[in-house]
């Protein structure tokens, strides 16, 4: 890493040196040009430089923090260019300012015009420390502080070079810089802390206990051993009255001991903050969590309402994004108001001071209006930052823990802060799912997932993944999955591991055995994306069956039809789109030879053009011959026939087509859990810069409610020998 590190810090070094060349020698394509452009170019390049890198950073302190509740693709793409170029063009600009006095072998430093340029370095570092609202585009830029580090030092060094060269008395101006030098170096040095803070090995260090070397054992030995039996049912009844224990602490928290209230706009804050700082946080550093921690979190999260429990989870992931992609690490600290206090009153001092003490006449018009740009756009900068700071959820948790000491003044501003959110959504993720399916993606010509060479750019490829993807509410889905999880906490007992391996079985052996046999394979004896493949590929054609007759009292638009449909297809889009979030397997392959097998089919009767029709030809597959006997053994993966035979084993089902559809609901949730406690949560963290995954939601939820297996203390602490 550190000869990684130093290697880019020379390349800077011969970048500038480079730079150099270029100006010095007036070499290389700009000649080309005619001198008045060339000119035109000598007089700007700086300028506009400068003005980019101004223009970059308002741009990414008004739309990165949307990324966190959308998942629109311009935005993204928004955010993307304007993180990297614009430490680019500030580097740039640096060196470009490096050069400054050097034309012609003349060495004018002591121009009035080099002198105010001069004067930009320190905005530059300003703009090289970034907005709060981002310090990483993604989590592998928090791995790589030290480079940032070490990018400190040579652009700190370089800006100083540049204000020692334009160094003059006979002007105030030089004496202005220092101010804009602690501002500029106070954000750049936040910028490094907060990246070295989120990395994957100081996350977790910083939450690591003080080592404990435990009790003496022998003396532990004397009062463990008389008192087994009773310690074992001490915790029996402890489980059975954590309810009422956590109910009155929800109760007790709620009604004042943190201060908090449930108004529009700040419900449940501070448990999540509770929450958030006790459990999430070592939940995605890996850290193993302990019986208490797990008490304290299903007594908060079991008696709240499906809604209530899912707005919690959501407030957590959002402080978990600010501590991840933001400055929140500092800025919601003493030291980080004290340093953004210092940093905004240097800014405020030297526009003061620009105004009154520099005479105009002395430097070019177009330059002093670049000057006054800078200067307002740091200011602009800065009170954007502090007006997000304070309407925020973490000055709501400030103001609740501070609300008895300061009754009035709290309770003004967490008024205006909840009635400010109340006007907006107030969405801290998308809220929504997306969706996939695997007949639409066949009946898309121009799609396709079987090109014998791979190009640079595959237009197919991204319509596939941004164009064609739909995206469903998940409203309806977070009653069914809250249910699901209550029910199956009831049965964690003494085998958790067991009970997390289940994924769509438990829902079917609850049906008996006739129903278990006949479609107790298509979960069991294969593999999980062969299981997704075939139960989405099923869904779709009963879904059709269903729709076709006309004499049915329920049709797909039905609840239970309706989140099947929904969870199929998101399901399906994460085999696809996002495979790394599921367990390690050939999903893809899979599919792309089901795809390719169904297209097969298509070309054989044009005149399919919808789904229904694709749904129609494919329940006439003959499902009575094995594809592996003959002569159509091959070395396929596609999974179309068994789909077909699923499809038709839910069909003969002899239930009601209500209680059918309820079943299948419940095995797309049971699949959904266990795919997402399976999900490591790095992964989760990479999503929640793309608008968060209905999965991340899930996965927090069983965490709070005892289904994790991070929570291994509870096992060993009851099975000493």
């Amino acid at each position: 890493m550190f000869i990684e590190n130093y290697y880019y810090s020379l390349n800077l070094v011969f970048f500038f040196c480079n730079l150099h060349a270029v100006k010095s020698g007036r070499t290389g394509a700009m000649e080309i040009f005619p001198e008045r452009v060339q000119k035109l170019w000598d007089e700007w390049q700086l300028r506009s430089m400068v003005l980019v890198s101004l223009f970059l950073q308002i741009v990414l302190t008004i739309f990165s923090n949307r990324r966190k509740f959308t998942v629109a693709i311009w935005i993204r793409i928004l955010i993307w260019s304007a993180y990297l170029s614009a430490d680019k063009v500030a580097t740039v600009s640096l060196g470009t300012l490096s050069q400054l006095g050097d034309s012609e072998g003349k060495h004018d430093y002591m121009d009035p015009h080099h002198t105010l340029m001069g004067f930009w370095a320190p905005f530059l570092l300003l703009h090289l420390g970034g907005p709060g609202t981002i310090t990483a585009y993604s989590l592998e830029d928090n791995e790589l502080w030290l480079r940032h580090l070490l990018e400190l030092v040579v652009q700190v060094g370089v800006a100083f070079y540049v204000f020692l060269r334009s160094w003059t008395s006979r002007t105030p101006l030089s004496f202005l810089s220092f101010p804009m030098f602690v501002a500029g170096i106070i954000k750049y040095g936040e910028r490094t802390w907060v990246l070295r803070s989120a990395s994957k090995q100081h996350f977790g260090d910083a939450l690591l206990p003080v080592p404990d070397p435990g009790p003496d054992y022998a003396e532990f030995a004397k009062k463990y051993y008389p008192t087994r039996y009773q310690l074992q049912t001490e915790h029996l009844t402890k489980k059975e009255t954590t309810g009422t224990t956590a109910a009155l602490g929800l109760q007790s928290i709620i009604d004042g001991d943190h201060g908090t209230k449930l108004i529009l706009g700040g419900k449940y804050i501070n448990e999540a903050y509770l929450l958030f700082v006790e459990q999430l946080r070592h939940l995605y550093a890996d850290l193993i969590l302990s019986l208490d921690d797990q008490q304290k979190s299903e007594g908060i999260i079991r008696y709240l309402s499906s809604e209530e429990a899912f707005k919690v989870v959501e407030a957590e992931l959002s402080f978990l994004y600010d501590v991840l992609y933001t400055k929140a690490i500092v800025v919601y600290s003493p030291l980080g108001i004290l340093l953004r206090t210092v940093s905004f009153l240097s800014i405020i001092s030297t526009l003061v001071a620009f105004s009154f003490f520099i005479e105009r006449q002395e430097f070019s018009n177009v330059d002093i209006n670049i000057t006054y740009a800078l200067l307002f756009g740091a200011i602009f900068l800065e009170i954007s930052a502090i007006v997000m700071l304070i309407l925020s959820d973490w000055s709501i948790v400030w103001l609740c823990s501070r609300k008895r000491k300061y009754t009035l003044l709290t309770n003004w501003i967490h008024r205006a802060i909840t009635s400010f959110l109340s006007l907006t959504s107030g969405k801290r993720w998308s809220r929504s799912m997306a969706q996939n399916n695997l007949i639409d993606s066949c009946l898309r010509n121009k799609t396709k997932f079987d090109h014998e060479v791979n190009s640079f750019f595959d237009k197919n490829k991204f319509l596939e993944r941004y164009w064609y993807i739909t995206r469903e509410k998940v409203d309806d889905m977070k009653e069914p999955i809250f249910s699901f999880l209550l029910e199956m906490t009831k049965d964690v007992g003494w085998d958790l591991e067991k009970l997390l391996k289940h994924r769509g079985d438990y829902v079917i052996t609850q049906k008996g055995d006739s129903i278990s046999s006949k479609l107790g394979w298509s979960i069991v004896a294969v593999e999980f994306d062969h299981s997704i493949l075939l139960w989405h590929i099923a869904t779709d054609l009963l879904s059709y069956i269903n729709d076709d007759d006309d004499k049915n009292p329920i049709n797909p638009k039905s609840e239970n039809a309706k989140i099947s449909k929904c969870l199929s297809e998101y399901m399906l889009y994460l085999l696809v789109m996002c495979p790394s979030m599921l367990p390690k397997g050939i999903g893809k392959f899979r599919f792309r030879d089901t795809c390719s097998e169904v297209k097969t089919i298509f070309k054989q009767r044009q005149s399919i053009s919808n789904r229904k029709e694709a749904c129609r030809l494919l329940l006439e597959v003959e499902t009575k011959i094995k594809p592996e006997s003959g002569e159509a053994k091959s070395k396929s993966v596609s999974v179309l026939f068994e789909a077909c035979v699923l499809a038709e084993n839910l069909k003969s089902l002899e239930m009601e087509l209500r209680e059918k559809w309820e079943m299948i609901s419940r095995v797309w949730v049971e699949m959904l859990c266990y795919a997402a406690s399976h999900c490591g949560w790095a992964q989760h963290g990479h999503q929640l810069r793309r608008g968060g995954e209905l999965l991340t939601h899930v996965c927090l939820l069983m965490s709070h409610l005892g289904l994790s297996e991070q929570f291994q203390i509870l096992k060993d602490a009851l099975n000493i020998p």
